[in-house]
């Protein structure tokens, strides 16, 4: 069973599945939720999209962005830059996807041969040495042979197996918001984007598919974030707080928070964990490893970690011990490249936040190094002798 249908649960039952497993993949949302941040795909996560068989499907449903402006308060152009800036994995990537609409293809393409429990989560499990016993909240009993966690930052699972999130969970001492809004702003393929360096906060417009709505985004330095991340008013509350007094079109922007259909806000965090799995449980993603929205590349190691588990799995015939120490040897080097990345984007942005020190810009030369690992630092093993066919041997 995958607990989480966002984008590593749905991408990794698509792997599972082609590696000859039955794959259940509960979700505690009615439905798949739409909208949400513009992610992308850089470097090596472009090689596992490929190989998916899914570059068509995701590049049609991309945003089309055609570059990004960072502007002044009065709306001045103060910096240009392209989608096919350093091969398309620049600032603005050449695959750059709604959350949501990735979520869609994901779905799309495996909906047919995954059973999907949507409105349901995991209430209660317990594991033995040949399995899982579950107890969804619906009230349904299940025995599978192993669970994955692909259920987020805040990932129940997580909390149920290895404990409270306090012990995992890194606040890094920004918050982001993002929603949908009218294109009232003349939006055309290029993304704008305001920072107010002497607070820390940012405020940004993005183009997405349908050309008469654009995506918000709002950055704030916050040290400590103790608001319900379900409680929605109390968020858009704290937001509206945050972005009093912030120039450009912040306050046109907000003028549509109450009509939005797809509002989310959340702190920007990191997981850190010295292990993914306990016995024949283990964790993907943001549940396991989030690198945070700052990294640029919370889908790539979602989507890579996805390949690479179920590929180990399979290669170790499916014991677990095997196939989870295969995916963690393999995915750490790339994950704590890219961890790394995205503290020192926030410590950019706010040099004040958590765990942050004042200090100049990074030294190029050994930036740049860094950041192809975090981009193409993880082998993509063929698997060859693996089965690649609907055949079942384990059920997950």
């Amino acid at each position: 069973m995958v607990a989480g249908a966002s984008i590593a649960g749905p991408a990794l039952a698509h792997w599972l599945r082609r590696r000859g497993a039955e794959v259940t993949v509960v979700e505690r949302a009615p439905g798949l939720r739409p909208g949400g941040q513009a992610v992308d795909a850089r470097g090596v996560t472009k090689e596992v999209i490929r190989r998916m068989g899914l570059d068509a499907a995701v590049r049609a449903a991309c945003t089309d962005t055609a570059g990004a402006y960072t502007v002044d308060a009065d709306g001045n152009v103060l910096e240009t830059y392209r989608a096919e800036d350093d091969g398309g994995d620049g600032f603005i990537a050449d695959i750059e996807i709604l959350r949501g609409d990735l979520s869609q293809v994901l779905y799309d393409d495996t909906r047919d041969g995954v059973e999907y429990l949507f409105g349901d989560r995991i209430a209660e499990l317990a594991q033995d040495a040949d399995g899982v016993d579950v107890t969804l909240a619906s009230g349904g009993r299940r025995r599978f042979d192993l669970v994955i966690g692909a259920d987020g930052l805040h990932s129940a699972l997580r909390g149920m197996v290895f404990g409270p999130r306090e012990r995992f969970v890194r606040h890094l001492g920004l918050v982001l918001a993002f929603y949908s809004v009218p294109n009232e702003f003349g939006l055309d393929r290029w993304l704008i984007e305001y920072q107010d360096k002497e607070s820390g906060r940012s405020a940004l417009l993005r183009p997405i598919q349908d050309a008469t709505r654009a995506m918000a985004m709002f950055s704030f330095p916050a040290a400590d974030f103790d608001v319900d991340y379900r409680d929605i008013e109390g968020q858009k509350r704290l937001l509206r707080e945050q972005m009093d007094g912030l120039g450009w079109s912040t306050q046109r922007i907000l003028a549509q928070l109450d009509d939005t259909p797809d509002f989310y806000l959340d702190q920007v965090a990191q997981v850190v964990m010295d292990r993914w799995s306990d016995g024949r449980v283990g964790l993907i993603g943001d549940a396991a490893f989030s690198s945070s929205p700052m990294s640029g590349q919370g889908t790539g190691l979602a989507m890579v970690g996805a390949y690479l588990l179920a590929g180990e799995l399979a290669a170790a015939d499916w014991d677990p011990k095997a196939g989870f120490d295969g995916y963690e040897s393999r995915m750490r080097p790339f994950v704590e490249a890219n961890q790394e990345i995205g503290r020192m984007h926030v410590q950019v942005l706010n040099p004040s936040g958590a765990d942050a020190e004042p200090g100049a810009e990074p030294d190029m030369e050994a930036f740049m190094p860094l950041i192809e690992r975090a981009l193409n630092g993880v082998e993509l093993p063929d698997y060859a002798g693996v089965p690649d066919s609907g055949a079942t041997s384990a059920r997950t």
